[in-house]
């Protein structure tokens, strides 16, 4: 199932990111945003009313009719084609009577999984502080909108903080472990002044929920969560911290390319953090540019031939048609893409991500670094991640 925010192909359902505000002296009928009733919801009792009652009375009156009536034909082919007819009638209207209230059901169950799954995976704003910003996510699971992939940008006075992350597996234990780490980073994004405490919080909160569902310390010790922090300051510098997931790639109108060559730590779960976390300073992003965050599911996707999927060819590609780095429209092209590579079948969870500065332009912080116009450089490749990277 498909799942996208602030911007989708034409061929996906688009999700809008605008919610009613809450209007508590209304009643639930005038609230922005409550169905109003139609007319199948006063024909509904009318038709079920009419689906088991139908048949009833008409093998009611046929058995009547046969037990009481002297003249009724006790024996021959008609006789038992009227009944065979009466018993088919009542058994259909039995039959549609059970299946219109277990598809009911069924549709209820869908809107309180689809609404609790819009709350854990929430659709971000389309603006922060200056940045827009379009997500989309596909879920390898057909019976699922959202899968072990995770994202989230909340704009804070330290800066837009972003969190890209994978869930090693599929399934339901997986949509739990994805809301654990979710809920400790909204949280932690604005209590901790320095990115690496916000790691911390999600490296803990991720351990108590291991091994309160697993029970088993060493169960819990299987499972990790890739994790990718972002931290983008008002003057548009970009700080990081990666645990075990793909960097994200710099697009502007003129080149593709990604923030690669950082040693990463690894990813949350199997193995302690550090005791030092130094953030790897990635330069700063420009007015106009953008970065492109994504799980390993989009670079590893394959089509029917065993080829992956080229992620950065897709790119240029959708820089080719829309020079300015529009966040929708790059997802669009990319999304489009992926879903013709692999035949509409993603094997994997994927996330895409996309935000863009489009902040005014704003005087270099030092005067290391200008460009030789007087810019400030995007960010480039980082070499370690203990010692920070400057600007051209």
């Amino acid at each position: 199932m498909i799942r996208i925010k602030a911007g989708a192909p034409r061929r996906v359902r688009p999700r809008t990111t605008s919610r009613a505000p809450a209007h508590p002296g209304l009643p639930a009928r005038a609230r922005p945003g409550a169905r109003r009733p139609s007319r199948e919801d006063g024909r509904g009792p009318l038709l079920r009313a009419l689906a088991l009652g139908l048949p009833t009375v008409l093998g009611a009156t046929a058995i009547t009719y046969r037990l009481v009536s002297p003249t009724a034909p006790q024996n021959g082919l008609g006789a038992r084609v009227v009944t065979g007819a009466v018993f088919f009638a009542a058994g259909t209207g039995l039959v549609l009577h059970v299946r219109r209230g277990l598809l009911r059901e069924l549709r209820q169950a869908r809107r309180v999984a689809g609404a609790a799954q819009s709350a854990l995976l929430r659709p971000p704003p389309p603006r922060i502080d200056g940045l827009d910003i379009a997500a989309v996510q596909l879920s390898a699971d057909p019976g699922a909108a959202i899968g072990g992939d995770l994202y989230e940008a909340v704009g804070t006075e330290h800066g837009v903080r972003v969190l890209m992350g994978d869930v090693r597996g599929h399934g339901i234990a997986a949509v739990e472990t994805a809301a654990a780490v979710l809920g400790s980073f909204r949280e932690a994004v604005h209590d901790e002044a320095e990115l690496p405490g916000v790691l911390r919080r999600l490296d803990r909160a991720l351990a108590r929920h291991l091994r309160r569902r697993s029970g088993d310390e060493y169960a819990a010790a299987e499972e990790f969560v890739t994790v990718l922090l972002l931290e983008i300051r008002p003057d548009g510098e970009v700080r990081a911290l990666n645990c075990g997931h793909p960097w994200p790639y710099l697009l502007d109108a003129t080149r593709v390319e990604q923030l690669a060559g950082a040693e990463c730590l690894p990813p949350l779960g199997p193995f302690p953090l550090p005791p030092d976390l130094s953030p790897v300073h990635c330069g700063h992003l420009l007015p106009g540019q953008a970065l492109f965050l994504h799980t390993d599911g989009a670079e590893d996707a394959r089509d029917a031939g065993g080829r992956f999927f080229p992620l950065a060819a897709a790119l240029t590609g959708a820089l080719h048609e829309h020079p300015v780095p529009v966040p929708q429209a790059v997802l669009r092209f990319v999304l489009t893409a992926l879903l013709r590579h692999t035949g509409d079948a993603p094997p994997d969870d994927v996330a895409l991500l996309v935000l863009r500065n489009d902040r005014p332009p704003q005087h270099p912080p030092t005067a290391g670094g200008r460009d030789r116009d007087g810019s400030v450089a995007g960010p480039r490749p980082a070499t370690s991640n203990a010692q920070p990277t400057t600007s051209l």
